[in-house]
């Protein structure tokens, strides 16, 4: 292998790492699947909803991976849609919370005097990874 080609391995294996990262410490910290179940009083089904989360990053994201397009009818996309829009405002009002991840993960890993170092490292590798993608892979 190239080393061009290593490196996009490693780049896309160190950008799907710190998302996942991202998204259980987003769940963890905020507690969203122990408060839905309290919420809904099914708490003895939260191992259904666990897996249910894993099973459909799972699936969706190799679906990615492999260019698989879903054809659905207008009519059944408009409630998926709307839903989708809800989830997405609440996921935006939840953000505020977020702040709380870097922290503790900085406490975690041994960096609590280098917080900003750590999401300033976050930051310029998301604007790094957004102008790679515009000026690759989008035709202006």
């Amino acid at each position: 292998m190239t080393g061009s080609i290593l490196f996009c391995m490693f780049v896309g294996l160190a950008g799907g790492l710190s998302v996942g990262a991202g998204f259980v410490a987003f769940l963890t910290v905020l507690g969203v699947l122990p408060r839905l179940a309290q919420l809904t009083k099914t708490e003895k089904r939260l191992p259904a909803y666990e897996a249910a989360i894993v099973l459909g990053i799972v699936f969706f994201g190799w679906n990615e991976l492999q260019g698989v397009s879903f054809y659905i009818h207008a009519y059944i996309l408009l409630p998926i849609g709307l839903a989708d829009g809800i989830f997405n405002g609440m996921l935006a009002a939840a953000l505020t919370e977020v702040i709380n991840v870097f922290p503790i993960l900085s406490k975690r890993i041994g960096l609590q005097d280098k917080v900003i170092h750590l999401v300033m490292a976050l930051v310029l590798g998301k604007v790094a990874g957004s102008l790679f993608q515009w000026l690759y892979f989008v035709d202006l």
